[in-house]
């Protein structure tokens, strides 16, 4: 590539993620960085994980910046602990990349004076502002207050879709440069060799994430229980954890063997785990839930991959990347009515899976990690030039 600065060195980047790296959300932080590093670019990882020091995850090197678990005072000692980690090495980066949960901490760099790296923030996620508990508000008035200092503040700013730069109202001339989440389709590979649904056996349906009231797997449960004693046959296997577990826990022990509450599993099993799939559920927002629409579908892009026809909602994130494809079931809502009638679709479908997966497969070309990474090195080079992509007018931030 042709964006390196002057003398021709690597662009170097320092990238401040408070996710520790064995998550399985980290994923966009460690196949990003290493398509960057692909790509030439210099790219410090620094991380909340135990012990200290550089380690590899899934064959990424990764700075881990230790952090007590105690609230907030976890957030202010690994932010400190990256401020005495980065001081002696500002001279040495071109950028400073990092999230709204840090933004504060680090803003005070700009005091460092005109050698100081470009501090570039980038916003992943919309928190909830339909939430009303005490925290969610002080959250979300840090977050306004964020991303006001941003304004002023940040040298540019980057963000995973447009629709979120406009939700948060990040200024045109701020705006570097949009990088949606994305997927590796080789580490699915065993995925795509699984076998084909088995005439007369149940078309097995899975979800992999976060269990949350929001994401409406009651109602798909009980909308798989109400199809089968229409005489069609899905198993439904809910792999995850969270808030809303017990209630489908309960659910499952008395809905007989066509729904199942699994453990987690690590991201890297996930493949294997999908081989033995027929259909992939996504997240099931609401159509209009605007959280989920300005978000990017890494879970969607990871069914697509394996070569899995996909259950969805008819929310923009989802709508925005299927397209005119073939290869999704929608449900206009997320209640039990309207997902049972995409349970209909799937199964006179059956028959045409396998086509309907290579079709996902073949449309996930155009959301690889590869593609998303080269977003933000373009973004991140151009800001070094001073040449902010254009950009649409952006709203004033939605609350």
């Amino acid at each position: 590539m042709n964006d390196s600065p002057p003398g021709g060195r690597p662009l170097r980047l320092a990238w401040v993620s408070p996710i520790t790296p064995t998550k399985l959300d980290s994923v966009t932080w460690l196949d990003t960085t290493r398509e960057l590093r692909r790509l030439g670019m210099d790219v410090t990882l620094l991380a909340a994980g135990q012990p200290a020091g550089r380690h590899s995850y899934r064959g990424i090197e990764v700075v881990n910046i230790p952090r007590p678990e105690i609230y907030f005072v976890s957030r202010l000692v690994f932010h400190l602990r990256v401020l005495l980690y980065l001081l002696p090495r500002l001279s040495q980066l071109d950028f400073i990349l990092f999230h709204p949960i840090s933004a504060i901490w680090l803003f005070p760099l700009r005091l460092a004076g005109r050698r100081r790296p470009r501090l570039v923030m980038d916003s992943r996620d919309l928190l909830d502002f339909g939430t009303r508990t005490l925290k969610a508000r002080l959250r979300n008035a840090l977050e306004r207050l964020t991303y006001r200092l941003a304004t002023r503040l940040a040298d540019g700013q980057t963000a995973i879709t447009p629709r979120l730069a406009q939700l948060v109202g990040i200024p045109p001339r701020q705006l570097w440069g949009i990088w949606p989440s994305g997927v590796n389709p080789e580490a699915f590979a065993a995925a795509r060799a699984g076998r084909p649904p088995e005439r007369g056996a149940p078309l097995r349906l899975v979800y992999a994430g976060i269990f949350l009231e929001q994401r409406h797997l009651l109602p798909l449960a009980r909308a798989v229980r109400r199809a089968n004693d229409e005489g069609m046959a899905f198993r439904l296997s809910l792999y995850g954890d969270g808030p809303y577990r017990p209630a489908l826990e309960a659910y499952a022990a008395q809905a007989g063997d066509c729904v199942r509450v699994e453990r987690p599993i690590p991201y890297d099993a996930i493949p294997a785990m999908l081989a033995a799939a027929d259909i992939g559920v996504t997240s099931l927002p609401s159509p209009d839930d605007v959280k989920y629409e300005a978000s990017s579908p890494l879970k969607l892009f990871e069914y697509m991959a394996a070569g899995l026809p996909v259950l969805a909602t008819s929310n923009r994130c989802h709508t925005d990347v299927v397209g005119a494809g073939g290869y999704a079931f929608w449900a206009a809502a997320p209640t039990e009515d309207e997902l049972l009638a995409a349970l209909r679709q799937a199964w006179a479908a059956r028959d045409r899976l396998g086509e309907l997966g290579d079709e996902a497969y073949r449309a996930v070309g155009d959301w690889t990690w590869a593609a998303s990474a080269r977003k933000l090195y373009l973004a991140l080079a151009g800001g070094l030039g001073h040449r902010a992509p254009a950009a649409a007018p952006v709203a004033a931030p939605r609350r």
